[in-house]
Order: C-alpha cells, then sequence, then structure tokens
C-alpha cells in the first residue's frame, strides 16, 4: 500500500509525528512487515507511506484500531487536501 499526502505548510513536523507514532503501533499488528514514511526532495510539504502487510484485510483491521484512531484525530485538518492511497503486489522484495 502506498499512501500520498500533501500537508499543509508549516504543520509538518506536527503530522510527522502523529504518523511516527501511526506506524510505531503497526509494529504490533498482525499481518505487518514493515513501512517507511519519505518525503520527496522537491516537495518538503508532502509525504509518502510505504506500508507491507501480509493482507489487505490485515491493514484494513489496523484501521479500526484505537490508537489509529487517536492518530487519525491528532492529524485532522494537518493536511492539504485528501490522501490518494494505491494498492500493489509484492513480486519480489530484496533487502541487506
Amino acid at each position: 500500500m502506498i499512501t500520498h499526502v500533501t500537508l499543509t505548510p508549516g504543520r509538518e513536523p506536527e503530522w510527522d509525528a502523529a504518523m511516527r507514532d501511526r506506524l510505531e503501533t503497526a509494529r504490533e499488528k498482525e499481518g505487518w512487515i514493515g513501512n517507511q514514511l519519505v518525503i520527496p526532495l522537491e516537495a518538503p510539504n508532502e509525504r509518502t507511506v510505504i506500508g507491507t502487510w501480509t493482507t489487505r484485510a490485515a491493514w484494513e483491521a489496523w484501521h479500526s484500531d484505537e490508537a489509529f484512531l487517536e492518530t487519525r484525530e491528532r492529524m485532522e485538518g494537518l493536511q492539504d487536501g485528501p490522501s490518494e492511497t494505491s494498492w500493489y503486489e509484492v513480486v519480489s522484495d530484496e533487502r541487506a
């Protein structure tokens, strides 16, 4: 799953802190494999979240979690428009 979001200028540190908290809680969830939070070099107020889960159902279950919902509250109003999520199937995963 890849999610792109544009943040309200000046609110990036607050959004980043909430997202780091959110991603930390994902570690404890069944089906979680890994995640990354990245910033495009040419767009410092944009973020891309790259999450890897065993199944989409596991990812969706995490969205009902109390910790996830708490961070959603914290993040409300920090984004400049809706986020955009795309799904991909992992064909190969090479890591050091």
